[in-house]
């Protein structure tokens, strides 16, 4: 696949106050403010890099650590973002008060018939194992099991059976997406597998949500993992191992990269929500319906490290049986 060329930002800097900027693609006009509009990506000034074009629908990038935007393409479009819906998910249980998170989950059945169901992405946890809700946000972050997935949902959902825990799960998501001011974001499901077409978000509020998210050191020390090897307790008391392998080809591949999620189904596309960090800058970015979505990602990472290595990244391949996402 080739790459767009562009020449390497020289200082990482937040843009302000720029008039007469122009835009790679659609005719826009810039407010004073360094806003970018929707329909293209802001150009830096003329001594700095251009703007990398990227392929996604929707794009954004912001400066973690003031939520500055560095990035915008289509940022308040709603759109389905498939297994990102899951960074979400992580975020409702790690923010519950006092939660343990060695607390151990007995796998049911329903979850694997609901993987089978789906033709879901799975960490192909087995019945009657037992694993910890740590092991579980592994499961559901890295292979994109969406049994585990389900199986957190129904641990920390309120009812009387697996549907109504999980449908509350589903509530509980909605108002903490309420809560973090994601307007524009909603959930029908707890893995992006909808079920009634109204999971979406916007690339602003999916960059928000992780940013929100990554400030959970559980969560951040997870989703940087290439791989992790797991060991539970079976329901004959035997020693199972699960190996799972991160489905972000992007870490491994691109030097400073730390996340965060990848996301594809049918009505989203390839979806990817990224970090990296160099020299102590920390940036969060999502790629919504993009083919060359991590090779995308790398290409904004360097805009805004002011680096050039995106050409010659090689991509971490994953193993053969490895889950895809």
């Amino acid at each position: 696949m080739p790459h767009q060329a562009f020449r390497p930002l020289g200082a990482f800097i937040v843009i302000t106050g720029i008039k007469g900027v122009r835009f790679r693609r659609a005719a826009a006009v810039v407010a004073t403010t360094g806003a970018l509009v929707a329909g293209g990506a802001l150009t830096a000034p003329a001594q700095a890099a251009t703007a990398p074009t990227v392929s996604a629908k929707g794009a954004f990038m912001l400066n973690s650590a003031t939520g500055s935007t560095l990035y915008s393409k289509y940022a308040d479009t709603k759109r389905p973002m498939a297994s990102t819906t899951k960074i979400m998910t992580a975020r409702v249980v790690l923010a519950i008060p006092d939660v343990n998170l060695d607390t151990k989950v007995t796998i049911k059945q329903a979850y694997r018939d609901y993987v089978a169901a789906k033709g879901a992405s799975t960490a192909d946890l087995k019945t009657g194992d037992k694993v910890s809700v740590r092991q579980l946000l592994h499961a559901m972050m890295l292979p994109s099991g969406c049994d585990a997935a389900m199986a957190l949902a129904d641990k920390f959902g309120t009812g009387t059976t697996v549907a109504a825990r999980t449908k509350n799960f589903i509530a509980k998501m909605n108002k903490k997406a309420e809560a973090l001011g994601l307007t524009n974001t909603h959930f029908d499901s707890f893995d992006g597998n909808s079920t009634q077409n109204t999971n979406y978000t916007t690339p602003r509020d999916l960059a928000k949500l992780t940013r929100s998210a990554m400030t959970f050191s559980t969560f951040a020390g997870i989703v940087k993992k290439t791989k992790t090897v797991q060991y539970a307790t079976s329901s004959t008391g035997a020693t199972r191992t699960y190996t799972w392998y991160n489905t972000n080809q992007l870490l491994g591949s691109y030097s400073g990269a730390i996340g965060v999620k990848t996301g594809t189904n049918t009505p989203a596309g390839p979806c990817l929500v990224f970090a990296g960090t160099r020299d102590g800058k920390t940036v969060v970015g999502v790629l919504l319906n993009d083919q060359y979505r991590f090779t995308d990602a790398a290409k904004l990472m360097d805009y805004a490290f002011g680096s050039s290595t995106a050409s010659t990244m090689q991509l971490r391949t994953l193993p053969s049986g490895a889950q895809r996402d």
